[in-house]
């Protein structure tokens, strides 16, 4: 409990900063909004040195579009966080805590479940200018304090990536690093529809699978990590990335060059950078309410307990925003991945949720190709080349109780029921549950 205290006290200290800076309201009328922004306007009255309220990799896309590392939301997603200006600069900060009590396993069906309390969390901090008429500069930062909790992450039940004490992580979730993203990008205007962009992160993120799945509205409202997560948007760590891109309209294209091995098991430094794997994106945004990917990316040795594996990663996702009527709205995501090594091992996802006034409601489906080594099995009892199908339906709703301009407080529960393989059963029992209830810390929700 002290660990989770010291969590919740970052976050109202970021609150309290947020307090006492001008930030939009998180639930202000368009009229209320356009007041703002003409106070804003008449404290600076040259137009050209206002700060950009523009996306992070084009003067002429807007802020909402933005996603992690280089990729693309749709226009209508909704935003949180706190928002601040300089006369030159214009600085966003977010963040996340569940604090929560998890048990995989309710009843005791098999022998790989387990439960605890922790609080999973991140912040992040952002800032952009203009340089020169049509340049735009930015940088970004995101850490989390998922490490204060172990080393061995929290429990998940079939999830698998990364290792502890030599061990690859089975049935449980890897904590994120201390320094999950410090990156800088420029971008260049040539003209309306269209822009390029250079991008590069120590750590970062490349251009490979969907916007990760903290940073996915339609996944923000519940604390676990998918088990899909290493099938689409497990690269999103990664110490050392390089990226380039251009927009074409309603197009982007952009291609990456980064280290494949996972962080290791120290979350509290910089590992190594590497580029020794490449990727490609191709990203769509018809219009404001969708946006599609498809990117194919090389990743070396990703995993340090099986250093000889490399993997072939092919990913594809939609993503759906929807403003509803009195300021709720509905996102959902659909993904397929595919990693290719020694198997061809699959994973799709589904994904939504649904705002009403104070409440979410958000639910996941999932099924997820697995192989013995990948769950860590016995090799003398299972075959080496088994898949498993996995698959999982998560469904849960939490209440916001105290939305104010500082913050909002919410509490909520979920549950799961997971499907395995029936080989399985020995060690998960049949379609084991898991439960959990949390207090979540998040911002409050931006007008732009």
């Amino acid at each position: 409990m002290e660990k989770i205290l010291l969590v919740l006290s970052v976050i109202i200290t970021v609150n309290s900063y947020a307090q006492h800076h001008h930030t939009m309201p998180p639930d202000t009328t368009k009229k209320e909004a356009a007041h703002d922004m003409n106070h804003m306007n008449m404290e600076m009255p040259d137009s050209m040195d206002r700060p950009p309220m523009s996306h992070a990799f084009s003067l002429n896309l807007p802020m909402s579009r933005n996603g992690s590392g280089t990729g693309w939301l749709p226009d209508s997603t909704p935003m949180y966080g706190y928002m601040v200006h300089g006369k030159k600069w214009m600085y966003m900060f977010h963040g996340n805590i569940f604090a929560r009590y998890n048990n995989q396993d309710v009843f005791n069906k098999g022998t790989r479940g387990n439960k605890e309390f922790d609080a999973v969390n991140w912040f992040m901090a952002m800032g952009q200018r203009k340089v020169g008429a049509k340049g735009l500069f930015r940088f970004s930062s995101m850490i989390s304090l998922d490490n204060l909790f172990g080393g061995n992450g929290y429990p998940l039940l079939f999830q698998t990536g990364e290792s502890w004490q030599g061990e690859p992580l089975v049935d449980r979730q890897h904590p994120h690093d201390l320094f999950s993203e410090l990156s800088i990008s420029y971008s260049y205007a040539i003209n309306k529809k269209t822009d390029v962009f250079i991008y590069a992160g120590y750590p970062g993120e490349p251009a490979l699978g969907s916007v990760a799945f903290m940073h996915r509205v339609s996944s923000l409202y519940g604390p676990d990590a998918p088990l899909s997560h290493h099938w689409n948007d497990g690269t999103h760590i990664t110490f050392g990335v390089l990226t380039g891109g251009v927009r074409l309209g309603k197009f982007k294209l952009d291609a990456s060059t980064f280290k494949g091995r996972e962080p290791d098991e120290n979350r509290n430094d910089f590992d190594t950078p590497y580029f020794d794997s490449y990727s490609g994106r191709l990203s769509f945004n018809p219009n404001a309410h969708w946006s599609f990917q498809i990117s194919q990316g090389f990743i070396k040795s990703p995993e340090s307990t099986r250093p000889d594996e490399n993997v072939h990663r092919s990913t594809a996702s939609a993503v759906y925003s929807r403003p509803l009527s009195n300021n709720n709205f509905f996102n959902a995501t659909a993904l397929w991945g595919l990693n290719n090594s020694h198997n061809y091992e699959h994973a799709a996802l589904l994904e939504a949720a649904l705002v009403v006034r104070h409440l979410s409601i958000y639910g996941r489906y999932e099924i997820v190709q697995k192989s013995a080594e990948e769950l860590n099995l016995d090799e003398s009892y299972y075959n080496h080349d088994a898949i498993f199908n996995v698959s999982v339906i998560t469904l849960g709703l939490s209440y916001d109780l105290l939305q104010t301009k500082a913050g909002r407080i919410a509490i909520g529960t979920q549950g799961s029921y997971y499907n395995a393989d029936s080989r399985l059963n020995g060690l998960y029992g049949k379609n084991p549950i898991s439960a959990q209830g949390f207090i979540r810390l998040y911002p409050p929700r931006m007008r732009t």
